[in-house]
């Protein structure tokens, strides 16, 4: 949607040519700027109400970094202006999230293989019953990226919640939530955390038919109600940002060889076979 008598977006505020086909997504508009520390140039920097974009180039890469802000409400209108600019680009969110199982430490980051939709949003647009996950190629270039920056990381369902306290089961603040059994819940369903953005994220990503993958660090831990100490946060975002931007580059590599088709391994020369199986 256009602000009227402007070729500018109505709330994030770019125009045409502003935006990369390489996209990250960041909750906190802060993280924008820190993501943008790593480009070696930046030729467009914007803040119009709550969304802070920055594009630029990162090792040879048009990058654009989004701030959102918090929720999916954010997300929807973020993600659908961008594509209104760029309806080819693919997203990668870089976020924050609180780990459910026992085994995933503070400060590790988790890859959402699909989403757990605990939100309104998207059901502006498919049926309660339809599925959020994210592309299996952006789930391949994070786990990728992890590895090989050696980045501690567990994958699997993520859980987005429509707030952070009722929708996260939390009980110890003024208005208690109505299900203090969700975390034992959800942990029995073996969903990895909770954040506020991705199954919204994935929704339209699918409906669009680009390319869209979360990563995020534990800050907390809710089946040992731990949370990250202040000295240890920065490192983990620090992490979850460098590996959001190695995996654009591994999604830009896979695209270079794949030219243009479904990245695969039987497309890769050195993993085929001669003969017959």
């Amino acid at each position: 949607m256009e602000a009227p008598g402007s070729d500018r977006q109505y709330h994030i505020g770019l125009g045409p040519g502003e935006v990369a086909p390489w996209v990250l997504l960041v909750g906190d508009p802060a993280r924008a700027h820190r993501v943008a520390r790593h480009f070696q140039s930046v030729r467009v920097e914007r803040q119009s109400r709550e969304f802070v974009t920055l594009t630029g180039e990162f090792q040879g890469l048009p990058v654009t970094v989004t701030g959102t802000g918090i929720g999916c409400d954010n997300i929807e209108i973020a993600v659908l202006e961008l594509l209104a600019l760029q309806p080819n680009a693919t997203f990668l969110r870089v976020g924050s999230c609180g780990a459910l199982p026992e085994h995933i430490a503070l400060g590790d980051l988790v890859i959402s293989t699909g989403a757990l939709r605990l939100e309104s949003t998207s059901l502006g647009f498919v049926e309660p019953g339809y599925p959020a996950f994210a592309h299996h190629e952006a789930v391949l270039a994070l786990v990728s990226a992890a590895e090989s920056l050696r980045a501690p990381y567990a994958c699997g369902v993520t859980a987005t919640a429509s707030g952070f306290y009722g929708w996260q089961g939390r009980q110890d603040m003024a208005v208690r939530s109505r299900m203090p059994d969700l975390v034992a819940r959800l942990q029995e369903q073996n969903v990895a955390n909770f954040e506020m953005e991705s199954s919204t994220l994935f929704t339209l990503a699918t409906l669009a038919g680009v390319r869209a993958g979360t990563v995020c660090a534990a800050y907390t831990n809710r089946a040992r109600e731990q949370v990250i100490d202040a000295a240890e946060k920065e490192p983990a975002e620090s992490r979850a940002i460098a590996v959001g931007l190695r995996a654009l580059r591994f999604l830009a590599r896979m695209e270079e060889r794949s030219q243009g088709n479904p990245f695969h391994l039987a497309n890769q020369e050195a993993f085929q076979f001669d003969g017959e199986p």
